[in-house]
């Protein structure tokens, strides 16, 4: 029996009977409901012109964030609230603040970036009322402008954080009306159209059923990935499985960190902030803004990529990974889970549930990663470093890379060249040296293989650079140059 999917658009309920697995909300709003405002773009969530804001309850608190709406599934919608730019207005009928500001500075040419930028804008000042250039920069991470520029851009968002409101704003004013509205819908929603088949579980419990009465279901969590299955590969993906309102769980114990699969990059900043402050600005280079309130910590490890960035860095603190099959639960080593290219030690009905991540103690961490754009672009090599140091001698190294193999894997032999040698430039350089022999990278359009293992190689050296008071330390991160 159909259990419809229910969300709020705008001001409207809207209640589906029928849809298929791989309908995006952009389709929905401008073909279906005729909502033009929110463009579409590049149909992969790098431009932004889609942006949009999703509001969720997530822990009884109602909580609003951009997100890509040609890559968010229709079915994923449910229980949350959609706004788009047709919702935004002043307190007294007129422009938004920001909409007033983007005209006052001159922040709009061609106007097709326009709605997208002003909705991530609207994000960032919904919870920033005085945002710093930096914050504003990151807020719009992921949205592309090719012809106005950024600079009247973030004039305009520093102007509107000045300008104030927030406390009159419809989704303020709203809010409780809203809580009570999501609330009041129904945890769980199952759809059909025809043979295919969208299935939203109302918990994880419910999500172990599903599974094993559909192994070989597509698992959809923040659909950063699998969403250009559909708009770039018109892949089929039913029966689809929708878990990114799931295992959201943040433990913290004397020893580590225990975060759910479902914990999106955005929620789990404030975690590395706290315990590794190191790594932070990696994690903010994954993705834009939306990308990284839709992606999931445990998507970027069950897909396997050998790319994803999420993994070298894991794998160097040592991370392991709770899969679930029904009522049994097995925990291995995150690296042992990447076996080969296409390949995960993941059975069919079995879903990562929960990653461990030891906490880092005394070691000296570090992540990088280099890619053709700065933000917002797929690494093209990336790697995690955790490096023990006792006195002047390397008492334990694990470093990992991505973009070097089929899959995520350790440098064994650099790690062999650190442990028990000397905190010095010439063991990093040595190091360095054992490149090709843990690895032989292929060559593709993100760079070549010789560029790979010269990438590989600089990292040991920018982390002795980073790292040792001997060498002044180096810092290069986003705030360089505030």
């Amino acid at each position: 029996m159909s259990q419809p999917i229910r969300f709020l658009l705008n001001d409207t309920e809207i209640v589906l009977t029928e849809a298929g697995p791989a309908d995006t909300l952009l389709d929905f709003i401008r073909l279906g409901r005729r909502l033009t405002g929110t463009k579409e773009g590049c149909a992969e969530g790098d431009c932004g012109a889609c942006t949009l804001m999703v509001g969720r309850l997530h822990e009884g608190r109602l909580v609003y964030e951009p997100i890509n709406a040609c890559i968010r599934f229709l079915a994923s919608c449910h229980g949350c609230h959609v706004v788009t730019i047709e919702h935004l207005k002043a307190a007294d009928g007129g422009l938004h603040p920001i909409q007033a500001a983007m005209v006052e500075h001159h922040g709009s040419q061609c106007g097709f970036c326009t709605p997208g930028f002003v909705m991530a804008m609207y994000g960032l000042w919904m919870t920033h009322d005085d945002p710093t250039v930096v914050q504003i920069e990151t807020a719009l991470q992921g949205n592309l402008c090719r012809c106005t520029g950024y600079e009247p851009i973030v004039k305009a968002a520093l102007a509107a954080g000045r300008a104030g409101g927030q406390a009159r704003d419809a989704l303020n004013v709203e809010r409780a009306e809203v809580t009570a509205r999501l609330s009041a819908m129904a945890a769980r929603a199952d759809v059909r159209r025809g043979e295919e088949r969208a299935i939203l579980p109302a918990d994880t419990d419910d999500l172990a059923q599903v599974l094993e009465e559909h192994p070989t279901a597509t698992i959809v969590a923040g659909a950063t990935d699998v969403g250009l299955w559909v708009t770039k590969f018109l892949r089929p993906i039913s029966p689809a499985v929708f878990t990114g309102h799931l295992m959201k769980e943040i433990e913290v114990t004397d020893d580590a960190l225990r975060i759910g699969a479902g914990v999106t990059y955005s929620e789990f900043v404030p975690l590395v902030a706290e315990h590794f402050p190191e790594v932070e600005d990696y994690i903010l280079r994954i993705g834009g803004w939306q990308v990284r309130n839709a992606g999931t910590i445990g998507g970027n490890i069950a897909n396997g990529s050998p790319i994803g960035e999420m993994p070298p860095l894991l794998i160097a603190l040592g991370a392991r990974t709770v899969l679930r099959k029904g009522g049994s639960r097995r925990q291995i080593a995150l690296e042992d889970f990447f076996i080969e290219y296409g390949k995960q030690d993941r059975a069919p009905g079995e879903f990562v549930e929960t990653i461990v991540i030891p906490k880092k103690g005394e070691a000296l961490i570090a992540a990088y990663k280099v890619s053709k754009r700065a933000n917002a672009d797929i690494s093209a090599v990336a790697a995690g470093f955790r490096v023990v140091v006792e006195g002047d001698v390397i008492a334990d190294a694990r470093i990992a890379f991505g973009g070097m193999a089929g899959i995520p894997r350790r440098a064994f032999e650099a790690e062999a060249a650190l442990g028990g040698q000397p905190f010095t430039a010439e063991t990093f350089e040595d190091a360095a040296l054992t490149v090709t022999g843990d690895f032989s990278p292929l060559s593709d359009w993100r760079a070549s293989a010789e560029y790979r293992t010269a990438v590989a190689a600089n990292f040991f050296r920018r982390f002795w650079l980073e790292q040792s008071e001997a060498a002044r330390p180096v810092r290069l991160n986003r705030a360089v140059g505030e």
